[in-house]
């Protein structure tokens, strides 16, 4: 169950909430890295923005943001692995099992 219910007017949110707080850490830290990077305006950054056609980079572009991230993940990380992301949300999930909790 989700919610559950403690009072009349008063519910208890069941999900573990560093999950969510996770992925938007790494959201927040991956729009940071575009807007360093590749001078992106951040309110043109969201979960479905797509990586190629909407910030109009390359796979080189995106080899270079996932090295420059490296200082927020455990171990070293393949670039290669992320040739198929499309989308912010792809990054997101890819870098989540390297993320450094802090």
């Amino acid at each position: 169950m989700l919610f559950t219910k403690k009072s009349q007017s008063c519910y208890t949110f069941n999900v573990k909430t560093e999950f969510f707080l996770g992925k938007e850490a790494i959201f927040l830290s991956l729009r940071d890295a575009l807007t360093a990077e590749f001078k992106l305006d951040p309110a043109s950054i969201s979960l479905t923005t797509h990586i190629f056609d909407d910030l109009q980079l390359d796979s080189l572009d995106l080899i270079e943001l996932i090295v420059s991230l490296k200082d927020y993940t455990n171990g070293e990380i393949d670039p290669s692995v992320y040739k198929d992301s499309k989308t912010v949300q792809d990054l997101v999930d890819l870098l989540q099992p390297f993320w450094k909790a802090e």
